[in-house]
C-alpha cells in the first residue's frame, strides 16, 4: 500500500495553498519552458486521438451526464457571474476585431423588402442574412 496523507488534508492543502501562487502562475505564463503554441501544433496527433477515443467511449455525454446542471450552474453563479463584468471588459477589442467582419457583411447585404408583422416574406430576411454569414464563414 503507498503512504499518502488521506484526501481530506491533500484538497484542503491545495485549497488553501494554491490561491497564494499567483506569482508562480504569472512567471510560467511570461516564461514558459516551452512555446505553448508549437507544443500545441506538435501535439495534433495526440489530440486527435484522444478525442476519437473519448467519441468512441461516449465520454463527453457521460461527463455532462455525471455532472449534471447543478454542477455547471453552481460553477456559473460562483465564478462566472464575479468574473464577467472584467472578462468582458477585457475581451472588448478582440469581440470587436473578431465581430468586424460579419458586420461588414450584414452591413453589406441588400434584405428582401419587409412584410407586414408575421408575414412569411419575413423569414426570407433573416434566410439571406444567415446565408451571406455562412458564405463569409466557409465559402462555396
Amino acid at each position: 500500500m503507498t503512504d499518502i496523507r488521506p484526501l481530506e488534508e491533500v484538497a484542503n492543502k491545495w485549497k488553501t495553498v494554491t490561491p497564494g501562487r499567483s506569482d508562480e502562475y504569472r512567471k510560467g505564463v511570461t516564461s514558459p519552458r516551452k512555446s505553448w503554441s508549437e507544443n500545441t501544433q506538435n501535439a495534433k496527433e495526440a489530440y486527435n486521438s484522444g478525442v476519437q477515443d473519448a467519441i468512441s467511449k461516449n465520454s463527453f455525454s457521460e461527463g455532462v451526464a455525471a455532472a449534471g446542471d447543478q454542477t455547471w450552474k453552481t460553477g456559473a453563479l460562483n465564478k462566472g457571474v464575479s468574473r464577467w463584468p472584467q472578462g468582458v471588459a477585457m475581451g472588448g477589442d478582440k469581440y470587436r476585431s473578431g465581430f468586424a467582419p460579419y458586420h461588414s457583411v450584414i452591413a453589406s447585404t441588400t434584405l428582401s423588402p419587409r412584410g407586414a408583422k408575421g408575414d412569411p416574406r419575413n423569414y426570407i430576411r433573416v434566410q439571406e442574412i444567415g446565408s451571406a454569414l455562412h458564405e463569409a464563414k466557409v465559402g462555396k
